[in-house]
């Protein structure tokens, strides 16, 4: 039990040398890799950076032949700090469970790794480090060229902005039905509500109430079409992409979420449908009711209505 509990708290090395694989395996590891990121499910950790630290050992297939001191013969250590920056990059994140099991799927990309294993602790969030520790293994990752190549099979979605007027329409339905005949995945994306929200004096406060107004028009459009799902999350977004399910956009969670978030505040709706657009690697923005923003990283359309 003594052994079993030293093992536990030891340095990741430790754990792979007693679960050795028969086959011999060479070991390359990251020790300490600190950084300061925003992270975490409390509210109190919102807003806030807190230092978490990396240690990660990659067992590898033994390069047969001579190295020649050659760095493209070998999975370098470069690639394990990149795999981090990229997920910690990619969106804000909650658990460090979920940060390590998408560092560790990325890193087992790399044609040499065959089992890694990832230790992540919080170091600011009281007098020890809180962390986990998972171990994955070629076999459980799924397998395919690079993520990047998965992601860029994706199909590429309208985004198309409602205004308040076009929502209210008698036509919306026509609206939805010519849309829907393009055969391309659409999202709604809606304008910010004409009422007045709720107010408050702490900005931070102010945006998740304006975030909140958007959702209640996305249900209201709900409301009118049966077609049309409010959707959060982008897991969600990408399976009803895959699964010709029409959406509606319902912006909190991606918002607060993003490492790099929109400029423009919620009440300023067009601008942040804007920048979902690019977020979500649109096809298309479309506009109805509204001319199309002058500056959007996506290719932008305005659809006249008739009458």
């Amino acid at each position: 039990m003594t052994a079993d509990i030293h093992l536990a708290f030891d340095h990741p090395e430790a754990r792979a040398a007693a679960t050795a694989h028969p086959e011999p395996r060479d070991r390359i590891s990251l020790r300490d890799h600190t950084v300061e990121v925003e992270i975490g499910a409390f509210q109190a950790e919102r807003g806030t950076r807190q230092h978490i630290c990396f240690n990660i050992v990659v067992e590898v297939v033994p390069v047969t032949g001579p190295i020649d001191d050659d760095v493209d013969r070998i999975l370098s250590y470069d690639r394990i700090t990149e795999a981090i920056a990229h997920e910690l990059a990619a969106e804000r994140l909650n658990l460090l469970e979920t940060l390590a099991e998408r560092v560790a799927e990325r890193i087992l990309l790399e044609p040499q790794a065959r089992r890694v294993f990832v230790r992540i602790e919080k170091l600011d969030r009281g007098p020890g480090a809180l962390g986990v520790e998972i171990v994955r293994s070629r076999s459980e990752a799924p397998m395919g060229p690079t993520v990047e190549a998965h992601e860029d099979d994706a199909p590429h979605p309208l985004v198309v902005y409602l205004t308040n007027a076009v929502i209210a329409a008698r036509g919306l339905s026509a609206i939805i039905d010519g849309l829907e005949a393009t055969g391309q995945p659409l999202i709604f994306c809606v304008e910010y509500p004409v009422a007045v929200a709720p107010q408050s004096a702490l900005a931070a406060v102010q945006r998740r109430i304006d975030l909140l107004s958007i959702e209640q028009k996305a249900w209201v459009l709900a409301g009118r079409d049966h077609r049309c799902v409010v959707v959060g999350t982008r897991t969600e977004l990408d399976w009803a992409i895959r699964n010709g399910q029409i959406s509606v956009w319902a912006p909190s969670k991606i918002v607060l979420d993003a490492v790099d978030g929109p400029t423009a505040g919620p009440r300023n709706s067009l601008a942040l449908a804007a920048w979902f657009a690019g977020e979500m690697h649109a096809a298309e923005l479309v506009t109805v009711g509204v001319a199309p923003p002058a500056d959007c990283p996506t290719p932008v359309r305005e659809l006249t209505l008739k009458g």
